[in-house]
């Protein structure tokens, strides 16, 4: 239980580049896709498909798939932002500002504040990785009695969980790139039928260089744990 909890704390975001000369080691991928082939999902639907992408051409396209900023995503991403150290390990959730451009640390953030080279100037580059996995699902495929498939969505965010422990077991870095999810660029170019949805993306792949510390923090046991009753 030891060893499992040590890798569930160790699991982390990667969003620096990976080595796109180190290729993934076939076996680590094989991993971390029969993590996800053993994923728990409502009533074993396994109402999911992944695109496995390590043609450096077809990463190349992806790459320069135009992901928009969105500002619904910086309004609402505000309130989870801490603007020092302290005060994020004093709230114990979110994320520290810093990660952002100095523009996103506003509460009213509005697109038309920018012109095209200042709105250019904030979309960052997708990070280079050897390979990316694209997890889809097809939204007609209800789990039963499930209103807007809530049971569907969850058995989704099992899949991921399980892909990126595997990957942490095996030395792998992961992240998810959630701004590939909208729009149809991306289903183009790897020929995804129009039925099916984009549930998210993911880079896989060794840090090009080792990754720098970065404050993490969780609430307490005692912080959401509510015993016989809820004490809120």
């Amino acid at each position: 239980m030891s060893e499992l909890l040590d890798l569930i704390r160790e699991r982390r975001s990667l969003r620096a580049p990976f080595d796109p000369a180190r290729a993934v080691a076939p076996e680590a991928l094989t991993a971390v896709l029969e993590a996800a082939r053993w994923a728990p999902t409502a009533h074993n639907m396994q109402n999911y498909e992944i695109v496995v992408v390590d043609d450096p051409a077809v990463l190349a396209a992806i790459a320069r798939v135009d992901r928009q900023i969105s500002e619904t995503f910086v309004r609402e991403n505000y309130a989870q932002l801490s603007f020092s150290e302290d005060e994020l390990r004093r709230k114990k959730t979110g994320i520290l500002g810093t990660m952002f451009p100095a523009a996103w640390r506003t509460p009213d953030f509005r697109l038309d504040q920018f012109d095209d080279d200042e709105l250019a100037s904030m979309r960052r580059p997708l990070p280079a990785a050897p390979v990316m996995l694209v997890v889809v699902y097809d939204p007609s495929r209800r789990a039963p009695a499930s209103e807007g498939d809530f049971l569907g969505i969850v058995s989704l965010g099992c899949v991921m969980e399980n892909m990126w422990l595997a990957a942490t077991s095996v030395g792998l870095g992961m992240h998810i790139v959630s701004s590939l999810s909208s729009g149809d660029e991306v289903k183009a170019i790897l020929g995804i039928p129009e039925r099916l949805v984009v549930a998210f993306s993911c880079r896989l792949g060794y840090p090009a260089t080792e990754p720098g510390p970065y404050l993490r923090v969780r609430r307490d046991i005692e912080d959401f744990a509510h015993h016989d009753r809820y004490a809120g």
